[in-house]
């Protein structure tokens, strides 16, 4: 990953709620030779099964089997069934960076099958210490099964300390996963703006939360990859479902919005 301070690196065109000329001040572009580990210093590993609050299959491991680079410029993040176990790869910037302000990117290419669920999402930095879901959290892109629909949500703390959760979805037009797309959220202070391909996708405010809701989000947050399979939700895994089920990440940006002092921060 380059961090190179806040010290531009490339111009981009114009972002969601942002200005027409934003600067990228981080880029993973997971460049370096096929079959090694992401670079240990931007990236670690949740790992484990249980179920993951969702009656999860897959056992997430640290193990270059299922996230490794391919030597081309990606990320690749691969489920495998290994008899009765499937293993996959859930990985996450908590303890290395956090952003806040701005917007995140990333260009993905997604599996599609039935059980399948990849992921590109945000939790608060601070989960370690307030839990969940007062952490708060931002789901910017989920496909399940056959991609057919986009999905993004939100999901944070009542009042009381109990979860809610909002949720947008729609049609995807094309197929998820015939190739790369590019997903995005930005976030100022009181909204945040979700993106694919450029296209505004979801909108969310204080105002649209359920009664009692508690926003959360106005504050550092970590980003993560990972390919979920069976559970609630999607459903289970069918015979048909192909592995090694591959989520491919060509790179993933941070973009800082300078009117509300967008930053990057070590954790």
């Amino acid at each position: 990953m380059v961090i190179p301070t806040l010290l531009a690196l490339a111009a981009v065109g114009s972002v969601p709620g942002g200005s027409a000329q934003a600067t990228v001040v981080a880029s993973e572009d997971f460049t370096g030779p096929a079959g090694v580990a992401p670079d240990p210093s931007v990236w670690t590993h949740d790992v484990g099964g249980g179920g993951w609050g969702n009656g999860e299959r897959q056992v997430y491991t640290s193990s270059t089997r299922n996230a490794r680079l391919d030597g081309r410029g990606h990320l690749v993040i691969e489920a495998h069934r290994e008899g009765g176990r499937i293993t996959s790869a859930r990985l996450t910037t908590r303890g290395r960076y956090a952003f806040r302000w701005g917007t995140v990117a990333a260009r993905i290419k997604v599996p599609i099958g039935t059980g399948l669920h990849p992921a590109f999402w945000l939790l608060g930095a601070d989960l370690g210490t307030v839990g969940y879901p007062e952490s708060g959290e931002i789901d910017i892109m989920e496909f399940v099964n056959a991609g057919t629909s986009w999905h993004t949500a939100l999901h944070g703390p009542t009042h009381g300390g109990t979860h809610w959760q909002v949720t947008r979805s729609g049609p995807f037009w094309g197929l998820a996963g015939a190739r790369f797309h590019t997903y995005a959220v930005h976030r100022v202070p009181g909204l945040i703006v979700m993106s694919i391909d450029d296209r505004v996708v979801s909108t969310y405010t204080p105002a649209m939360l359920p009664p009692n809701a508690r926003w959360v989000f106005d504050k550092p947050m970590n980003v993560l990859l990972n390919l979920a399979v069976g559970g609630r939700w999607p459903g289970p895994v069918a015979p048909s479902t192909t592995f090694p089920a591959r989520m491919l990440v060509d790179w993933v940006r941070f973009i800082p919005d300078t009117e509300t002092g967008g930053s990057m921060s070590a954790t």
